[in-house]
């Protein structure tokens, strides 16, 4: 018999952690080969993990809710001897030699460890993973954070620091920020939250929620705005799409066609397509484009069409109808809703004239579409002006104005519209 250490298995592209939803299974049951053995979130989606081993559970090391890193081991079995089976996604890499049992001591201690990376919140405050998941236990704010005397080099937040702190009894958690020069103290308002029924948020509410909060303390926000006259593109949709389903047996919605239009504009002001790593900014090789997709339980999730840029409107088609339709099923895998590098959201569908989105972390931008609606416009001609009925849509970009200044964006936004304009009834299917 041999100890065999179950670990937290890759679940896609860029996710360093995923957090236990619930265990299957407890220290004493027996599991076989490719059971589940526990289900795990990420901050895109839900999965179940089998067990790659036949044996006996000796010990669980987390508990629900934990947030685990990839690669950290969270389960000890007991197995006969047998070689565990490498999952697909991993054996690309040989598999080092087997190391020694550890001791349960010895795991226990190595059990919270995370990633030395860090990312910059201002000039002042460096928060590394750990330090902004004990922040997200306790709700501290990064404004709170930036009150705590830093330890580390450069006056950087330990985990020691943050937890002293806590121990402390937040002592700044209320301070207000001096103003002797003109005597105003912030009130500390004690607001009537009212009666009612009280529903609690979801798990995936609570991290959408902490990703918005997120992003709007990390990125300077701006929103520019056009106007797309896209009535030539309704014609021509309506025209061809029986056809079009017909041929190649996928409905065409909108969705397709603006992507399209997006990845065009992109590959003209590549700028856009960029995130910010420190003091640099990362311009991404690859133009994938993440489309916000509602959920059945109204939550909103963002699989992503990769390398769009490269796909005709038949492919961007059959992949946004399988997305959408993955996504309304609960079947997206974790490789479906990582790595984009642009995001849309399509607040038309709900019925809204325009939106101000929040940007998908870490991107520079995010575009929202608006409802298409019929308007009297003044058009010219070469006779005169005329009033006709034209359908429209407003297009609004939210910016990161750290690495996108208003010409860029009101560049790139003013090309997607003039995209969208260009497509007309002399377009073949």
């Amino acid at each position: 018999m041999s100890q065999f250490e179950f670990k937290m298995p890759r679940m896609g592209e860029s996710i360093t952690q995923a957090a236990i939803i619930k265990w299957f299974k407890g220290v004493g049951d027996t599991i076989e080969f490719d059971e589940i053995l526990l289900e795990v979130a990420t901050d895109k989606v839900d999965s179940e993990v089998p067990s790659t081993v036949s044996g006996e559970i000796v010990e669980l090391l987390y508990e629900p809710n934990d947030v685990v890193d990839i690669g950290s081991v969270i389960a000890i079995i007991e197995t006969n001897g047998e070689l565990p089976v490498i999952p697909s996604e991993t054996r690309k890499s040989k598999p080092s030699k087997k190391e020694a049992p550890k001791s349960t001591s010895e795991t226990k201690r190595k059990k919270k460890s995370v990633q030395a990376a860090s990312f910059q919140v201002n000039e002042d405050l460096f928060v590394s993973p750990l330090v902004d998941s004990i922040a997200r236990e306790h709700h501290i704010s990064y404004e709170e954070l930036a009150r705590i005397p830093g330890t580390g080099k450069d006056r950087r937040l330990r985990k020691s620091d943050v937890m002293n702190y806590i121990d402390d009894g937040r002592p700044f958690k209320f301070a207000q920020p001096v103003t002797e020069s003109t005597g105003f103290k912030v009130p500390d308002l004690q607001f009537d939250k009212g009666e009612g029924k009280i529903v609690e948020m979801d798990r995936m509410r609570q991290m959408i929620a902490d990703h918005m909060v997120f992003s709007k303390h990390t990125s300077p926000h701006v929103t520019a705005y056009v106007e797309a006259d896209l009535t030539e593109m309704v014609n021509w949709r309506n025209k061809v799409k029986a056809d079009f389903q017909k041929k190649y047996n996928q409905k065409l919605t909108y969705t397709p066609l603006f992507i399209e239009c997006i990845a065009k504009a992109i590959k003209a002001f590549p700028m856009i397509n960029s995130s910010l790593d420190g003091k640099n900014i990362i311009v991404k090789e690859h133009i994938n484009i993440g489309m916000a997709t509602a959920l059945p339980s109204g939550n909103l999730i963002v699989p992503v069409v990769r390398d769009a840029d490269k796909l005709n409107l038949q492919e961007l088609a059959a992949k946004t109808n399988e997305l959408a339709m993955k996504a309304r099923e609960g079947k997206l895998a974790a490789d479906d809703t990582s790595g984009s590098s642009f995001t849309i959201s399509n607040v038309g569908t709900f019925g809204s004239l325009m939106g101000t989105p929040i940007i998908n972390q870490p991107e520079a931008a995010i575009l929202a579409t608006g409802i298409i609606k019929k308007r009297a416009e003044v058009m010219e001609h070469e006779d005169g002006d005329k009033i006709e009925i034209r359908q429209m849509m407003y297009l609004s970009l939210s910016f990161d104005h750290r690495i996108v200044d208003g010409y860029l964006a009101g560049s790139f936004l003013r090309r997607i519209a003039d995209e969208m304009e260009q497509i007309n009834q002399t377009r073949k299917i």
